[in-house]
């Protein structure tokens, strides 16, 4: 499949990512959280936009992810959906919105209805099995995250490469079969090995999207303050490996995005640097 001008395109949905993945085709994905990002991400020709409790971060200033909220990524979402013709929205839900069956639902139904996602994102193994299958079954997408999960981040105390070690390793592969067999439309991996990923990529059948996860997979997504070079990480010195910068050169914000969907779109991105290797 290919990337059509958003002017002219319809709207992307699940399947048209199943069939990018079976037609080796990458997959570009962008954080945006207000209409004239948004807007930008999808003119450049970003085919998934996440709005990510990752805006805990680089809007409200946190530290961590935790403290947002299902209005938070609903009022966002709701900046987010009118403006894209063709990209497909991705939503997150926030921390302990998803800690029981009926909790999920609901958040996943304001998600939905509300904010004007397609899919719901949420962190965790095979223990979220259960949320998967029960939100699956009532007609909600569901991307899987596993690897680095900052919605932990005070179980890990710290960011960190995931999945080093045999035992962790052959937990997460065990974690993504389950997740799918469950009913996952999408798996997120995030900060693991690149020869890991490979290895979950070969396993299941759904579109596999990475964040410093090596390029055998069928995506890539990024922070969209991270590679314009203006989230409090980047600015403070502390930008992670697999971020890369595209506010060089001259290029206006359109130009960015539009170089990074050229660079995932041709394999150019991640490079060996943005990537993490085999313990």
């Amino acid at each position: 499949m290919s990337s059509p001008n958003a002017s002219t395109a319809r709207p992307l949905n699940c399947g048209d990512l199943r069939a990018m993945r079976e037609a080796g085709e990458k997959i570009a994905c962008l954080t945006a959280y207000d209409a004239s990002f948004a807007m930008i991400a999808d003119e450049a020709g970003i085919d998934v936009v996440l709005v990510g409790d990752s805006l805990g971060m680089v809007l409200q200033g946190r530290g961590s992810t935790t403290a947002v909220t299902v209005d938070d990524v609903v009022y966002h979402s709701r900046c987010v959906a009118p403006m894209l013709k063709r990209a497909f929205l991705m939503a997150d839900l926030p921390f302990l919105s998803y800690a029981t069956l009926e909790r999920a639902l609901d958040a996943s139904q304001r998600l939905m209805q509300e904010g004007g996602a397609k899919m719901v994102k949420l962190e965790g193994g095979q223990e979220q099995a259960a949320i998967v299958e029960y939100l699956s079954i009532r007609g909600v997408p569901v991307c899987a995250h596993l690897g680095l999960q900052p919605q932990f981040i005070h179980k890990m105390g710290a960011f960190k490469v995931q999945g080093k070690d045999a035992a962790q390793a052959e937990k997460m592969l065990s974690d993504a079969r389950a997740l799918v067999a469950a009913g996952a439309d999408c798996l997120l991996l995030e900060c693991i090995p690149s020869r890991l990923a490979a290895e979950i990529h070969a396993a299941v059948d759904v579109p596999v999207i990475g964040i410093g996860a090596g390029p055998a997979v069928d995506g890539q997504i990024l922070v969209m303050h991270d590679i314009l070079g203006i989230s409090p990480m980047v600015r403070h010195g502390r930008t992670p490996r697999f971020v890369k910068s595209y506010l060089v050169e001259g290029r206006d914000i359109e130009g960015a995005f539009s170089a990074y969907v050229a660079e995932v779109k041709s394999g150019r991105y991640p490079a060996p640097e943005h990537s993490f290797g085999a313990p």
